[in-house]
């Protein structure tokens, strides 16, 4: 199946290219705004503040193709960073705001672990294609600070001095706040769901 990988500068491209080979995708790395808006399955990865992301994502003019891709139809699947983007907003250095294309605000994580979170952490799922063939326990890895809460569109949470949003699916809008490149079978079965799912 051909997926379109938005070429990021504050995203891990090369490793998620590799997860999503090795999990069967024909892989179109890009940053044309004009083959983004076109894509019928398209990866959006990040890393990094939620500020820097979104600038690089309006000043290439492919946040807009992005929506844009959405609206039309395609399949869109955020990492992390990419994840968060997704959302209406965050609070991260600055409010700012992100695609819209999930309910709900990035806030930091408050309480006594330490911040940010990196390594494992068990989800809780709902069902989801996104997740077919992954039980609630499988531990995904994570690296973030920053995190939405409860959202309509939640379909896994985690713990992490609390419950946050570790994925999310509106209609075929899908994000996940881990890193699936870095989760071993279990990020592989969760990227292979993506790129085979109708």
């Amino acid at each position: 199946m051909r997926v379109t990988l938005i070429d990021s500068p504050v995203a891990n491209v090369a490793n998620i290219a590799r997860a999503l080979r090795a999990a069967g995708a024909d892989l179109d790395v890009t940053a044309d705004p004009a083959r983004v808006a076109t894509a019928a399955k398209l990866v959006l990865p990040g890393v990094g503040t939620f500020p820097a992301a979104m600038r690089w994502l309006n000043d290439t003019r492919i946040a807009g193709a992005i929506r844009g891709a959405a609206a039309n139809g395609a399949s869109l699947l955020g990492i992390c960073v990419g994840h968060q983007l997704l959302f209406d907003s965050s609070e991260e250095i600055t409010a700012t705001p992100g695609l819209g294309l999930i309910g709900g605000t990035i806030t930091k994580f408050d309480g006594t672990l330490p911040v940010p979170q990196i390594g494992w952490n068990k989800l809780t799922v709902q069902h989801s294609p996104l997740f077919d063939g992954i039980e609630s326990g499988t531990a995904f890895y994570f690296v973030n600070s920053y995190a939405a809460g409860a959202t309509a569109d939640t379909i896994a949470t985690a713990d992490y001095d609390g419950p946050f949003t570790a994925a999310v699916q509106r209609d075929r809008v899908f994000g996940v706040q881990f890193h699936p490149e870095k989760s071993s079978t279990a990020g592989l079965v969760v990227l292979r769901n993506f790129i085979t799912w109708n």
